[in-house]
């Protein structure tokens, strides 16, 4: 995507240093540094850390954590038993985004066809380019089919401003290019469309705040950051036109795991019958679990995130306790949207109902 004239993704493969570099989104907004995953150990501090975030980055991450993992083999020759531990070590990294299981299975799958060090290191480049490419493409279909709901919106409002209400960051800086939730927006920003963002700020790592806000300013959409509860009151008074989110895990059901406060969005707008989309690529689709609320993980993280805010004063990154210091706090990172409160799913093969008969038809190739 283009960020002030220059065209930046998330992560990518710098051939000067043959080196896997990505942009620590902990940083942003207030500074832009690019970090080298040298090393397994650097690669899996890099996706729990959050340096990268978002189902479909972290799986492309996990994709050329292989390549890394390859590299960094101290036995060139053939060595499956380490090879095949340092992958399940990177697979269990971070347990809900479902994406990175499946990418480095994909990605170690097709290098334990081949035997020697180089062949396997080649291999594992590729399949790593061949899935950031994957889900780059797939954003922007998802985006080509989301737009026509934005379109639509504006034909009724006689080309008014359209109102989005998102939550977390579901965009490039998410997904390689365009975004899930985000890519819509792009879209309809470029056929002139005119769209209003509402951004929650999303708490308590303020991925809205910082990262969707900023995006979306670099391209040049309206937005508005709001705090985690103001979404409800909006719908209510009829200032939010179509919600749409991004997920970390979608069973093929239909039940969605995203950032914690979700669910809370889809509720209110089921209320104030706004409709309530969920823009993913079948990457993200768990295609074994059926109940979302019952068997998808839900990671809890340190609660320092909770306790502490973190922001620029003075010119410089502070990080600020505000509770009391001996208070507990419980950082539930997900929370799951039963299907019952989906008005539809946007894919990178079109749009369908939030239920296994609709998602299959659109994904025959999963049927058991």
């Amino acid at each position: 995507m283009n960020v002030d004239g220059k065209n930046i993704r998330p992560i990518w493969f710098n051939e000067e240093k043959e080196m896997v570099q990505v942009i620590d989104q902990r940083q942003l907004p207030h500074k832009f540094v690019i970090e080298d995953l040298t090393d397994l150990k650097k690669t899996i501090y890099a996706i729990q850390d959050m340096f990268v975030r978002g189902a479909p980055l972290i799986g492309a991450t996990g994709a050329w954590g292989v390549y890394v993992i390859i590299k960094n083999l101290k036995e060139k020759s053939e060595n499956n038993e380490i090879l095949i531990n340092d992958c399940e070590e990177l697979k269990n990294s971070r347990p809900t985004a479902v994406n990175l299981t499946w990418a480095v299975e994909k990605v170690l799958k097709a290098i334990l066809k081949k035997e020697t060090f180089i062949e396997r290191l080649e291999t594992a480049k590729q399949e790593a380019i061949i899935i950031t490419e994957f889900e780059a493409n797939n954003c922007s279909l998802i985006g080509d089919f989301g737009v026509e709901l934005i379109d639509e919106i504006s034909k009724k409002k006689n080309a008014e401003t359209v109102n989005i209400l998102t939550h977390c960051n579901a965009g490039w800086l998410a997904c390689v290019e365009w975004g899930t939730a985000t890519a819509p927006m792009y879209k309809a920003f470029d056929k002139g469309i005119d769209i209003h963002v509402w951004v929650d700020e999303t708490r308590p790592l303020n991925q809205g705040a910082r990262l969707t806000a900023w995006e979306l300013s670099k391209h040049g959409i309206k937005n508005s950051v709001i705090t985690d509860n103001a979404g409800g009151h909006l719908m209510q008074h009829g200032l939010v036109d179509i919600v749409i989110v991004g997920t970390d895990r979608t069973t093929y059901t239909g039940d969605v795991a995203n950032k914690i406060g979700t669910y809370l969005k889809a509720l209110a707008a089921k209320d104030n019958n706004i409709p309530f989309y969920v823009a993913l690529p079948s990457s993200t689709f768990d295609w074994e679990k059926r109940d979302g609320i019952k068997e998808i993980p839900i990671e809890l993280r340190d609660p320092d995130e909770i306790k502490y805010v973190t922001g620029k004063h003075d010119g410089k990154i502070k990080s600020v306790l505000i509770t009391p210091e001996d208070s507990n706090a419980g950082n539930y990172a997900f929370d799951v949207t039963p299907a019952r409160l989906v008005t539809g799913f946007i894919t990178e093969r079109g749009i369908c109902n939030a239920n296994e008969d609709a998602v299959l038809k659109l994904f025959p190739e999963h049927k058991y």
